[in-house]
């Protein structure tokens, strides 16, 4: 069995290729992610907040939130964001 440290930098490493993957991946919607996954960049980004607050750490969303886009929200909207069909 692995220790909790490795376990938990292992599970660190997996989330930062994740939102990497995310990042690149600008052509993933998140309504497709929404209706295949159940989740999208901007749940990441929720779960950070709640998951912080949890240890009495507060943690702004509108920066959590850019820091999973790789930018701000409103400019990957206007980049990579189609018309909902």
């Amino acid at each position: 069995m692995i220790d909790k440290k490795n376990k938990e930098s292992i599970e660190a490493a997996t989330y930062r290729r994740l939102v990497q993957h995310l990042q690149k991946n600008t052509d993933l919607q998140n309504i497709d992610l929404m209706n295949l996954a159940g989740f999208c960049r901007n749940c990441l980004s929720k779960w950070m907040v709640e998951e912080a607050k949890k240890k009495n750490i507060i943690l702004d969303y509108d920066k959590v939130r850019s820091e999973i886009y790789g930018m701000d929200y409103s400019e990957w909207k206007k980049k990579y964001q189609k018309p909902a069909d």
